[in-house]
C-alpha cells in the first residue's frame, strides 16, 4: 500500500480547519489545532497561499480560504448541475437523432467529456466520459470557443493541429469559423477531426447568461449529412436540447 504524504495530509487539514469556522484564524490557532510547530504551519500555510487556495489578511496577518479553491468547488457543482440537468434531454436527442450525444466543458485548453449518450442500437460502443478533445476542430470545442473568451483565447493560444485535409488551423480562418458559429447558433465538424465522421454542437447557459457547457451529436458522414450538407432536422434537435438544458439552468431567451 502507497504511504499518505504527510505535507499533502496537513494542507488538506487545514483547509478543512480554515473552512469549518466562521472567523479568520491565526497562525498560532492554526499551528495548535492541529499540533504543528510554528515554522512548519507557516512553510504550509505560504504555499497554499501562493496557488490562491489561502488567503492572508494584510490587517490582521490572520488566513482563510482564498478564491482559487472557492473557484474550483465552484466549476466542481457547476458541472456536476449541469450534468444533472442534462441527463433526460440528452436521452431524448440521442432517441430522436439516432446518433451518440456528448455534453462537453472547457478543461486545460480542451473539451472535457463530462456525460455521454450512446447511440440507441446494438453496435459495440465505448463510453467517453473523461476523455478530451481539441477546441479548434471539434464541434464542441468551437461552440466553447465562439461564446466563452477563456475557451477563444486558449484556443488561439494553443497548437492547433492538422488532423485531416479539412481542418482550419490558421488564424483568420478559425476566426470566420467562431464568426459563423455565432451567427447561425451552432458549430459544424465534418471530417476536420476524424475522417467519416461529422458532429454538430450548441451552446449551453446559465441564468447568467454565460456559457457553460456544449451539447453536440456525432456520427457517420452518411447519417449526418444529405447531398453534402448537414441535415437541418439535426441541427435543430441539437439546438433544441441545448435550449432545453439552458431553460432549466435558468437562462432564458435562448
Amino acid at each position: 500500500m502507497a504511504k499518505n504524504i504527510q505535507s499533502l495530509e496537513r494542507a488538506a487539514a487545514m483547509l478543512r480547519l480554515l473552512a469549518g469556522g466562521e472567523r479568520r484564524l491565526g497562525l498560532s490557532d492554526i499551528a495548535s489545532s492541529l499540533g504543528l510547530a510554528k515554522g512548519t504551519a507557516h512553510g504550509i500555510l505560504r504555499t497554499l497561499q501562493l496557488e490562491g487556495f489561502v488567503e492572508q489578511d494584510a490587517a490582521s496577518g490572520r488566513y482563510q480560504l482564498g478564491a482559487e479553491l472557492l473557484r474550483l468547488g465552484t466549476t466542481y457543482l457547476d458541472v456536476h448541475e449541469l450534468r444533472a440537468r442534462a441527463l433526460v434531454w440528452t436521452d431524448d436527442l440521442a432517441r430522436s437523432s439516432g446518433e451518440s450525444v456528448y455534453l462537453g466543458v472547457l478543461h486545460q485548453q480542451g473539451v472535457l467529456i463530462v456525460h455521454h449518450v450512446f447511440r440507441p442500437d446494438d453496435s459495440r460502443q465505448v463510453l467517453e466520459i473523461g476523455a478530451m478533445q481539441p477546441l479548434h476542430s471539434t464541434a464542441l470545442g468551437k461552440v466553447l470557443a465562439a461564446y466563452d473568451p477563456v475557451a477563444h483565447s486558449e484556443a488561439l493560444e494553443v497548437e492547433r493541429k492538422e488532423f485531416t485535409a479539412r481542418t482550419i488551423s490558421d488564424p483568420d480562418g478559425f476566426e470566420n469559423v467562431l464568426d459563423l458559429t455565432r451567427a447561425r447558433g451552432y458549430a459544424a465538424d465534418v471530417e476536420e477531426t476524424w475522417e467519416g465522421v461529422a458532429s454538430i454542437a450548441a451552446p449551453i447557459h446559465d441564468r447568467r447568461r454565460m456559457p457553460v457547457g456544449a451539447v453536440g451529436i456525432t456520427g457517420a458522414v452518411e447519417r449526418l449529412c444529405l447531398d453534402g450538407q448537414l441535415r437541418q432536422e439535426l441541427i435543430a434537435a441539437v439546438r433544441d436540447c441545448a435550449r432545453a438544458v439552458s431553460r432549466d439552468l435558468g437562462a432564458s431567451r435562448f
